[in-house]
């Protein structure tokens, strides 16, 4: 290279980059593991605490499940990468009508996210409030969307998501720049909804949350909340 010609700028986190450049490494963000809650692990359609194992697609192991959490406050883990948000909708249900907290824990890191619940009516429901912002990362195979109650968040391509993947890999660097940037134009919404598409991992979707923090323990948003795709309803109990 000519030693007179300037430096090629850098692909950091505030630019934009080629699809094929790997995206900068974010660190891990959120809320220490909470102490004192009951731990589910989900893989696939079942959910096990402790030594049990439930399948909450099923009437009775709902109800039992519903049992075990009412009232308490749960950590949701996932072990199997290919657990997707679809088949754990009927476990989330559960959380949501019956758990008092609900946390999600980050696949890479010891830590975790509070959550509100909501199925697609409570998502409908929350987005007709009158309220300034309304801010939702739609989580897409090809990207994160980013919309507020006044449009979405311009991308490289206007036909593609806000903050597209980066060789394969989810921005969260990027991910993150953004949500701050929104915070600073909607500075009263202290709610935002993570909306994946139900085909998306739930260790992705976890990761994901990660972009709502910028420095350990500093959350943007007072409220995350996490739209799941309404469960089918649960056979009878003598059903398979």
């Amino acid at each position: 290279m000519d030693s007179g010609s300037p430096p090629p700028a850098p692909k950091d986190a505030g630019t934009w980059a080629d699809a094929t450049v790997t995206p900068v490494s974010a660190p891990v963000w959120g809320e220490p593991v909470p102490d004192d809650v009951l731990r589910l692990e989900l893989s696939g359609d079942q959910v096990r605490l402790g030594a049990e194992t439930f399948t909450p697609s099923r009437a009775r192991d709902a109800a039992s499940l519903a049992e075990r959490v009412r009232g308490k406050d749960v950590l949701v883990a996932v072990e199997d990468v290919d657990t997707f948000l679809a088949q754990v909708s009927d476990a989330l249900a559960v959380l949501r009508a019956q758990a008092a907290e609900v946390w999600l824990k980050h696949p890479d890191a010891p830590v975790a996210y509070r959550l509100v619940l909501r199925d697609e009516q409570g998502f409908r429901a929350w987005l007709e409030e009158v309220a300034p912002g309304k801010l939702r990362i739609i989580q897409r195979a090809d990207g994160f969307e980013l919309s507020t109650s006044v449009g979405k968040l311009p991308g490289p391509d206007r036909n593609g998501p806000s903050v597209p993947v980066r060789a394969g890999r989810q921005d969260i660097a990027t991910l993150r720049r953004e949500l701050a940037r929104l915070k600073t134009r909607f500075t009263t919404s202290d709610d935002l909804c993570l909306v994946p598409s139900f085909g998306t991992e739930v260790v992705q979707v976890a990761r994901a949350l990660g972009g709502t923090y910028v420095a350990p323990e500093e959350g943007l948003f007072d409220t995350l909340c996490l739209v799941y795709p309404t469960p089918r309803s649960a056979p009878d109990a003598g059903s398979p």
